[in-house]
Parts: structure tokens; C-alpha cells; sequence
């Protein structure tokens, strides 16, 4: 690790507009911030060797000697930015999920009419998983925010620091935890609206399926950024009795084949005109879960 010390206070170029002083407190949130939004803007390379410490200091907008005072060394600040970025959460805020979500919406009211029959709802359940699926992989497969999250879990065990390495794995395990969740509730919301259970032989839950479908997403993408056609790949097919045939996506394969390994329709539901008229209600003003109503410990 480099412990070159900072350069002092004296030595600052003359004739810089003097900045108002922060306290260490914002001085910090000011550096992450701006480190953060400078590796979202590229990617997060395994050295960090593209983020200047002198640009982050220039463009979060504070002086160096406070810069210098919370971090004595450069070597401090990339620490504290690894764990930043590791707590951040990073996949659950990508622009995408809203773009998701409305996609999801506008399915359902496309077809609202296939709730009133088994194999109809079958077919809707598809169709959402057809092109809910494209949507997350495009997205992923296009942000850099999830590269430098995939970046992370790759490499941060090679950190020879342990302590640094230890602080990681925790930070990445609690952001990992809030994703899955968050996915979880989605597709058991979902499930629960078209008149899905899992099945009880498999023995699995909501999470499962979105761990399976989160890690299997994840590894087409990392496959796609070295061979794109993985990407542009489609197959006319009609998977699980669908009643049509359709272009589907590798990634939405994948995870149609998860869904239907877990669930099943539920025989309980009477689809009477109640039903019906609640559910579509309740898929017409379809929105993300929310953070905050996730637990993350789940």
C-alpha cells in the first residue's frame, strides 16, 4: 500500500479562491460522494488506480488539508471508498427497476383479459417473466453501477489487508441481503396476484427463486461483456405450454425455468368476479417494493 504522506498545508498552489471550511463530517460524505459518482460514471477496475485522489478533492469541492486531515494517507481514502461502495446497495438502485416495474404494469393491463381462465393466467405470468427478464438483463448488462457491484464480489478477496477484506465481505453480505429481499417480496407479490404457490415437494421459498434468478442473471452478463452475441441471442419458443409462440431471451428462459421449478397454481382461488376485479386493481397500481418495507435480516 502506498503510505506516500500527504503533501502539506504550505506547499498548496498560491492563488486558489479560499473554500469555507467543513467539518470532518462533510468533508467525508463530500469525498465519497464524489469518488463514488466518478466509479459510476466508469466502472470500478480492480486497482482503483483511475480514481485521482487530487480530482476527487477538486471536484467534491473541498480543500485539501481537510481532505488530508480525515485521510493522512491515500491509502485510507480507497479503503473507505471500497466500504462505501460495498454498502451502497448498489444493484437495488439502478435506474432500470422503475423502467421494470412500468414494463410489468403494462403487461398485465395489456392482457387483464387472460386472468379470467387457468391457462391464461399461465400465459400472463410468462409474458411478465418474458419481458420483465430482457428488461433487468439490458439493464444490468448497460450500468456500470452493477459492474463495480459484480467488481467487488469478484475481488474482494484478494485484498491482503484482513481487516479491509473482513469489512467488505460484511458490507457486500448486508447490500446482497437488502437486493434478494426486495426481489423476494416482488415475486412473492406477484405470485400472490395471478394465483401462484410454491410448490410444496420443492421444499424452497420466495427467496430462492430470487437468489437463483439474481445469480443466473448475473452470470450472463458477466458472460456477455466478453462474448456479446449472449446478449443479441433469441430462440422462438413456446416454453411451459404457452398458448403462443414469442422471441424469448436467454436470460428469460433461465428464469421462466426457475419460476415454474417453484410454482404452481394455487387450487384454493376461486377467480369470481371479486377476484377478478381486485386483482386487476391491484396490478393497475403496481409499484417497486419499497426499501424501507424490506427487511434486511429476512
Amino acid at each position: 500500500m502506498d503510505l506516500t504522506p500527504a503533501t502539506p498545508v504550505a506547499q498548496r498552489p498560491l492563488g486558489l479562491a479560499r473554500r469555507p471550511r467543513l467539518s470532518d463530517q462533510e468533508t467525508e460524505q463530500r469525498m465519497l460522494h464524489t469518488a463514488t459518482a466518478l466509479i459510476d460514471a466508469s466502472g470500478l477496475t480492480v486497482s482503483l488506480d483511475h480514481i485521482s485522489f487530487e480530482e476527487v478533492i477538486q471536484q467534491a469541492g473541498v480543500s485539501r488539508s481537510a481532505a488530508y486531515r480525515r485521510w493522512p494517507y491515500k491509502d485510507l481514502f480507497f479503503s473507505d471508498l471500497l466500504k462505501e461502495l460495498a454498502r451502497a446497495a448498489r444493484p437495488a438502485a439502478v435506474s432500470g427497476f422503475e423502467t421494470a416495474t412500468a414494463s410489468i404494469r403494462h403487461t398485465a393491463l395489456a392482457h387483464v383479459d387472460w386472468l379470467e381462465t387457468a391457462d391464461g393466467r399461465r400465459d400472463l405470468v410468462l409474458e411478465m417473466i418474458r419481458r420483465g427478464a430482457l428488461n433487468d438483463f439490458d439493464t444490468m448488462l448497460d450500468s456500470t453501477e452493477w459492474r463495480t457491484y459484480l467488481a467487488l464480489h469478484a475481488t474482494f478477496l484478494s485484498i491482503a489487508d484482513e481487516e479491509l477484506r473482513n469489512d467488505l465481505q460484511a458490507a457486500l453480505a448486508t447490500s446482497e441481503r437488502g437486493f434478494i429481499s426486495r426481489i423476494s417480496a416482488s415475486w412473492e407479490q406477484l405470485a400472490g396476484l395471478l394465483g401462484y404457490r410454491l410448490r410444496a415437494e420443492v421444499q424452497g421459498s420466495f427467496e430462492m427463486i430470487a437468489s437463483l434468478a439474481s445469480a443466473t442473471l448475473r452470470g450472463l452478463v458477466i458472460m456477455a461483456l466478453s462474448t456479446p452475441e449472449i446478449a443479441s441471442r433469441r430462440v422462438q419458443a413456446r416454453p411451459f405450454g404457452a398458448a403462443q409462440t414469442a422471441e424469448w431471451s436467454q436470460a428469460a428462459l433461465t428464469a421462466a425455468s426457475i419460476a415454474f421449478a417453484f410454482l404452481e397454481p394455487d387450487p384454493t382461488i376461486e377467480w369470481d368476479d371479486g377476484r377478478l376485479a381486485e386483482v386487476r386493481r391491484a396490478l393497475g397500481s403496481l409499484g417497486p417494493v419499497r426499501a424501507e418495507d424490506v427487511p434486511l435480516s429476512r
